[in-house]
Parts: C-alpha cells; structure tokens; sequence
C-alpha cells in the first residue's frame, strides 16, 4: 500500500468570470469548454490537426502523430517554418504595418518594430549568419539581455533552420562555457554588456572568459548596447551593426520538417549537469500558438506583456513565437521591476495601455512587500486579464494580484507547464472557468492529466499524489540533446507510460488541481506526507509576512520537521511575538502537524533569476550540509552565506 501526500489546505472562495469577458470570449461557458476538452482528448489527432490547419506549411502533414513511447513525432511529413507563420503570413494582412514588438529599455528608452520592419531585420540577421557559413543544423548560441536583437537573433536562427540555445543573461562564464560546449555551438552572439538595476553587467567579458574553453565558437556577434569598453578579438569577434549593414533585407524562410530541432534550452539539473531540452518545429509551434491565444483570450486589438526573459522557456513561448504566430502586439522589458521606482511595471502598463500581463508568483509577492500604493499611483484601466507563471500561487497572493492590479474585474489565469511541456498545460479558460485563488484549475483542451500515487493508480478526489501527463502533446521535448536515456530515466521510468512532471498536486470536488510544489519537497513529518506549498501559503496568508519558502529538517521524534524561511513585510521586525503568532496560525489554518519547528527570518531568499525560490539549497542549509548540485541559475550568492549564518543557531533565527 502506499501513502498519498495529504492535503490540508482548503480554498471555498470562487470568483466566475464577468458575463461581458464571457460574451466576447475563445471559449464562452463550461460547457463549451468540457466539449472541447472532451473530444481533444478521445480524438487528439483530429483535433490538433485542425489547429496545424489554421497556419502555414509549405508541405501538409501526411500524419498527424507518430507515437513510439516516449519519442514523438508530430506533424509528420509536414514542412514548415515558424518564421513564416511568426512574420511572412501576417504580411499580406492589415498587421503588416501592426506593431509586432515593443521594447522598453531599463534607462527609458524604446523601440518599436511593425511585423514588417521585425520581417525585415530577421532576415537581415539570417543572411548576416550564412555569410558566416551558418548551415541548416548547426547551433548557434545566444547569451543577450532583453533587447530586440535577442528575438530577432532568434527568429534569424530558426528562419535558416539553426536551431538555437539561448543561455540567460545573467548566468556565469562558466555556466555558459557548459552550455555552448555540450550544444556545440558554431556561433555565439553577446552584447557588450547589459542594464541591470541600473549597472552595467559585462557580458562580452563574461563570454570571453567562456570561450577560452570553447573549442566549436567560430565567431562572437556582439551587439553594442550600453557603449562601454569591451575587450576585442579581431580574428573571432564582429560587430552586430557591422554583420548586418550591407545584407539583403529578403531571406526566403528554409522550409524544414515539422520535426526538425527549433532549440535546445538547458534547464537545471539535480547532478550539476544542466539537461539540454530538445524542442522540435512543428509540434512546438502548434501548441504555443494555440495555447497563447485561448488560454490569455487574445485578440487582435490587445497589447500583451509577459515579464519573463526570453533565456526562460516562458520567453521563448509567450513573448515571441506564441504571440507572433497569432499576430499580437508583444511587450519587451529590459529591466528590472523595482528600477528606477517600485512602481516600473505599472508605469509601463500606463505607458502603452497594455491589456494582458503575464508574470511570475515571486515578482507579485514583491509588490505585495513593497505595497499597494505604487500600483494605485498609476491608470491600470487597460488591463483586461491577468496571469501568473513559474511556480504555484498561494491564495493571498492571488487575492492582492485579483484586488490591487486587477481592480477585482480580471480574471487571473494561473498557469502551468513546464520548459519540458514548451506550452502552457493546466490553465482556467478565462471566459468559461470560474477560478479559485491558488489553483490552476483544468488541463486545456489537448492535455490529458492526472495525479496517481507510487504505483502508478489515480487517487480519489481530495488526495495529493503525482502529477503525470497521460498522452502526447504537440510542444512536448523531443528528447535531452544527445542523451537518450537520460530523457528515458528522467520523465517515463517513474509512472509506467505517463509523463512524469515532477510535481505533487492533488484534485478537488471540481476536479481543480491544486500544484502542491515538487516531489522532492514533500515532507514526511510522523508518517504524513505533507506539500510545502500548502505550508507557505499559510504562512503568506498572515497579514505581516511577504514572502515564505519552507523545507524539511532533520528530527529525532518526527523523523522530519518543518523548517520555514520567512521574509516579513516591509517596516516589520522580526520578534518573539511574530514567531508565536506564526506558530499559532499555522496550527489554526493546518493544524500542529504543519507547525514550524523552526523560523529563519531573512530579508531574501536564495532564487534563481527568472524568480523561482531554490529550496534544495535551503534543504541543505536547514539541515547544516553543504550546499551542492548546480547553482548557475542563483541570483545572488551572498544569500546563501547569510542564511547559513542564521540557520547555525538551535533556535528560531531573526
């Protein structure tokens, strides 16, 4: 018999989406929404082909779906590019003189590029790669910040059928020196440095520092951003400007197999080693198109904004190749939220009336701390729905989001997927499905899930377990680049025939699934299973904490306790009665069980830089080890050292 995680945290609010969303809504009512869902599952190739059906492909597909466990192939016999249905089909239309892209700079500056001019410059890039000798099949690697070149360069890499491995910005040399060796990377394109916070971060210098260990890089592209002094190598480096000036503004997109590799993307790895995700063209392409315009409702009037940076999957799917492929205005920040003025992303929402924002749980418990007055000091009227991403959403959050941005008229769709799934797979359908703070509701039409236990059975409504995906879908990776069998053992060894995402989660009497935080991080505390999330989005709930992480640690008695790293609101200090009151209200809200054995007060948490809060590190903190595996995604090192410092006392740490 095996144990189910248990679920103690129990969500009655339910807000339903405004009869006028509804009205004009993709999907208009639950009804609709479960018939679609409905046959997308019992007849998925039907269905998914007469998405593929709505874009451009210069071969039709002779089938829909060849499934030989755990390797897809979607859309095979297909030719396509996504360049061509990301820019050159919306060309002959009333978008060619549309704005595509609008970009935003850290310091105040800003471009805008019609879906003719963004046409114009990719391929301009695209021709600038093959004067370089740039072929179908060789990797090229961007290590940008956020500016326009970044998509463009991508666009220009996929126009050519070059698939490309973005490396985020903020990430060391020898992070990206890893990166571009075990992708080969022939190219590499950089920046002179990049705007952070309002410092100058050196890229060109970072990769320099990297390229002395990269024996594939022929050539270093380096865009002059910020115009600081960069060091210089004139047999390898060359200037973005300099590459483009005199190319061709026509480059007919290369017509490629629906299952040719768009990118690889590395994403962490417990062992150190980041695993290469693969992503093909047409399935990816597929399922980004769809699920961006249902899941945000899109509509050709609206101007879109997702906060994540493009070196992120989010990025990759829903600031460039989603949005473009539907035609839509993409919004591009540079910067950070807090720079020049807690208020940047309102402002910039004011700015160009931005009507559908899309950004991560961490960044909105930020605002929280930093308070609601920055948001009310700016016109938030244009905004028509919300989104969140990255991690799960506790419900105070939710609320604070629902309230203060949303003015209590914007749906929220919170959402979830993965850098493995490349779409968006569980999301509340804004129009049809009436949302509960915390929970990312229903699989969209296309996804089949659900949440077993060890053996692999489905639980009963109520109880947590695992969450799997039981069928293919369309953006699914196509494999770990040049690992086989790590692609295997990862995410189809652990559930027989299902995707294995991870992840606990459990299902309602609505069948909502409620993200209760990775499987790693379940804890055992007397023989009961328990899911973070739910702990800290108890202990957010308390009207004087902003931010919560918990993890297990090591206990005699219960063989695990809870451990909570908790950072208060600003202009609270950490006391004695604080820790009785948090005590106090996890015992209300959960019961003793949850009750922290442990409080560590910190004014940050160790994260990695797309928002996401370590907690295997803070594991290994709370239990006195040394901290290991890869940490090339943190954000900031020093974090570690405080915590360490405050985790080395027996008590509750302030």
């Amino acid at each position: 018999m095996t144990i189910d995680i248990e679920s103690k945290l129990k969500e009655t609010r339910v807000f339903e989406p405004s009869p006028e969303f509804s009205k004009k809504a993709h999907i208009k009512s639950m009804a609709e929404y479960e018939a679609i869902w409905k046959r997308s599952v019992e007849n998925p190739e039907e269905f998914w082909g007469e998405i593929a059906s709505e874009l451009h492909w210069f071969e039709q597909p002779k089938k829909v779906l060849v499934w030989d466990e755990p390797f897809a192939q979607w859309f095979v016999g297909g030719k396509t590019n996504i360049t061509y249905n990301c820019l050159d089909r919306h060309l002959t239309t009333a978008r060619k003189n549309k704005a595509a892209l609008i970009w935003e700079g850290e310091p105040g500056d800003q471009r805008i590029f019609t879906y003719q001019q963004l046409h114009r410059e990719v391929c301009k890039f695209a021709n600038g790669l093959k004067s370089l000798g740039v072929k179908m099949g060789d990797r090229v690697c961007l290590y940008m910040p956020m500016i326009p070149e970044l998509a463009i360069a991508m666009l220009g890499c996929a126009r050519i059928g070059a698939p490309h491995s973005i490396v985020f910005g903020g990430f060391s040399a020898e992070a990206l020196k890893d990166r571009i060796n075990d992708a080969g990377a022939k190219i590499v394109v950089c920046s002179d440095e990049s705007w952070r916070r309002g410092k100058q971060i050196p890229l060109k210098a970072n990769t320099d520092e990297a390229l002395k260990g990269c024996p594939t890089i022929e050539k270093n592209i380096v865009v002059k951003r910020t115009g600081g002094k960069v060091p210089w190598n004139d047999k390898r480096d060359i200037w973005w400007h300099d590459l483009v000036k005199d190319q061709s503004s026509v480059c007919e997109a290369t017509s490629v197999d629906s299952t040719h590799p768009l990118f690889i993307l590395y994403t962490s790895g417990s062992t150190g080693k980041p695993k290469g995700v693969q992503h093909s063209t047409g399935g990816y392409m597929v399922g980004t198109y769809y699920t961006n315009k249902i899941v945000f409702d899109l509509k050709e009037e609206d101007t879109y904004w997702c906060t994540a940076d493009i070196g992120w999957v989010t990025g990759h799917s829903y600031i460039v190749y989603g949005p473009l492929a539907n035609g839509a205005t993409s919004v591009m920040y540079e910067g950070a939220p807090n720079q020049p003025h807690d208020g940047r992303f309102w402002e910039i929402i004011e700015k160009y009336k931005v009507n559908i924002f899309y950004t991560a749980p961490t960044a909105i418990r930020a605002f929280m701390r930093w308070g609601e007055q920055h948001p009310q000091k700016f016109d938030l009227s244009s905004l028509r729905l919300l989104g969140s991403v990255g991690e799960p959403i506790n419900p105070e959050a939710w609320i604070w989001y629902h309230t203060f941005i949303g003015h209590e008229r914007c749906p929220i769709v919170d959402t979830w997927w993965q850098t493995e799934t490349g779409m968006i797979m569980i999301s509340p359908m804004p129009g049809a499905t009436p949302t509960k703070p915390g929970s990312c509701t229903r699989p969209v039409p296309g996804v089949a899930a659900e949440i077993v236990n060890e053996a692999g059975e489905p639980v009963p409504l109520g109880s947590g377990g695992r969450l799997v995906i039981t069928k293919p879908w369309p953006a699914m990776l196509q494999t770990l680049y040049k690992d086989d069998q790590r692609y295997r053992d990862a995410y189809w060894s652990q559930v027989p025939h299902k995707y294995y995402a991870g992840d606990s989660a459990r299902t309602d009497e609505l069948g909502y699934f409620w993200i209760m935080g990775r499987l790693d991080d379940v804890l055992n505390v007397s023989g009961h299973r328990l899911g973070t999330m739910e702990i800290e989005s108890v202990i957010v709930s308390h009207e004087k904490v902003a931010e919560a992480a918990v993890v297990g640690m090591k206990d005699d008695l219960t063989g695990e306790a809870v451990c909570a790293f908790v950072t208060l609101k600003r202009g609270i200090e950490p006391s004695d009665a604080i820790i009785k009151e948090l005590k106090a209200h996890v015992d209300k809200e959960i019961g003793a069980l949850a009750r922290p054995k442990k409080l560590i007060f910190t004014d940050a948490l160790p994260k990695t830089r797309s928002g996401k809060i370590m907690r295997r590190l803070l594991k290994s903190i709370a239990n006195g080890e040394v901290t290991s595996g890869d940490t090339s995604t943190l954000e900031d090192h020093g974090v570690l050292k405080n915590l360490s410092d405050l985790a080395s006392t027996e008590d509750d740490a302030t």
